[in-house]
């Protein structure tokens, strides 16, 4: 195996949504996207006792994640629909129950091993601007459920 030399680039993120069901899948490229960032941070709680002699431990007790990723809005050339996948993520940011989670995953587009997939709620934030300005919008993934590492499905 070579010594890892080079420097992984912040784009090399790739963002999919299940345009299916969960029993069958259908995975879509989300267009456009200018910024992505992950978090999963975990929930530490203080569990000390006198018998640590005078030590800190800790238990993680639970997990948060979350996807914020801005991406520029794509339509077809003649004004009529906008991209599927952008419609998803709208549609569930205003629906309630099952329809308001977005089942998400995002690896590394160049087939590194780096890859999860998990179920989320959705905000929708037009960026709005000048009149000069690109039509883009900010969506933030709430995770509801576990953020699974998964096999690369792009990894050669």
């Amino acid at each position: 195996m070579t010594t890892p030399t080079e420097t992984a680039l912040a784009r090399r993120w790739r963002l999919e949504i299940n345009m299916g069901t969960a029993e069958a899948p259908s995975w879509a490229l989300c267009p456009g996207v200018t910024e992505f960032q992950w978090t999963a941070e975990p929930n530490i709680e203080d569990s000390t006792s006198y018998d640590t002699d005078g030590w800190t431990e800790n238990t993680k007790t639970a997990q948060a994640w979350e996807v914020s990723t801005t991406f520029n809005r794509k339509h077809t050339p003649d004004d009529t629909a906008y991209s599927p996948v952008h419609e998803k993520i709208r549609t569930a940011f205003f629906a309630y129950g099952d329809d308001s989670k977005v089942h998400l995953r995002f690896m590394d587009r160049n087939g590194l091993p780096e890859a999860y997939e998990g179920k989320a709620l959705v905000n929708w934030a037009p960026s709005g601007g000048e009149y000069t300005a690109l039509d883009q919008v900010e969506a933030t993934f709430t995770g509801t459920g576990p953020l699974t590492p998964i096999t690369n499905p792009i990894a050669p």
